[in-house]
């Protein structure tokens, strides 16, 4: 692959985790002269349906909107079973798991198609295991012989979250895999009934302002 795109940009593959983290990196990467090529490769994403769903979004966006490329990368949920799995609710040993096995495939992918450099959108979330994304970012690439790309654009995360609303793109309610979305699930349940206690406790606070206060009363 030459050096400089047809657009004067140098150009990079940009692993995509889903279509509302991909607005920001990419128009960023943009400005900064480099022209993405999207791949995905996310075995990660259960159920099939759920996958399949984020990528057809990303798809219609990067077409319809972005004009950007996307390459689909070998969905390995054989190997994702095998060597991200095992770690089930241990999230940090699963999650650094999980970036190796997707990055080094984009990795791959990236010296088998002739880029020079390689990104991901993981970068964005602030959901994410920020520094041990990175680690293996850098790690991965400088063993294909790759620039690794990694810019900390977390604080970009609520511009993508209003980007993706106002195109009116599906947005997940975990990152992807079955212990996320249970782990996802636990926190929102945690979130309600801390709601919920809050607000029984200002209603028993206003209840008590409200009786005025107490009078002992005593015999003569």
């Amino acid at each position: 692959m030459d050096e400089r795109s047809a657009s004067g940009r140098t150009p990079l593959l940009l692993h995509a985790c889903c279509g509302p983290c991909s607005l920001e990196p990419v128009r960023l990467l943009r400005e900064e002269g480099f022209e993405p090529t999207i791949c995905w490769v996310n075995p990660n994403i259960q159920p099939v349906a759920e996958h399949d769903l984020r990528l057809r979004v990303l798809r219609d966006w990067a077409a319809r909107v972005a004009h950007v490329d996307v390459i689909v990368g070998a969905d390995d949920r054989d190997g994702w079973e095998r060597l991200v799995a095992p770690a089930a609710f241990d999230r940090g040993r699963r999650c650094r798991a999980c970036y190796a096995l997707r990055l080094a495939e984009t990795c791959r992918i990236a010296r088998a198609r002739g880029f020079s450099h390689v990104s991901t959108t993981l970068a964005v979330s602030p959901y994410q295991l920020f520094d041990a994304c990175e680690d293996a970012l850098v790690t991965l690439a400088r063993a294909q012989g790759l620039h690794a790309v990694w810019r900390d654009v977390r604080d970009r995360y609520p511009d993508a979250v209003r980007g993706a609303r106002e195109l009116g793109m599906y947005r997940q309610s975990y990152c992807g895999c079955r212990f996320s979305a249970a782990e996802a699930a636990r926190e929102r349940h945690e979130a309600r009934d801390a709601r919920r206690a809050a607000k029984a406790a200002a209603r028993a606070g206003r209840v008590l302002t409200e009786a005025g206060p107490s009078r002992l009363v005593t015999g003569t």
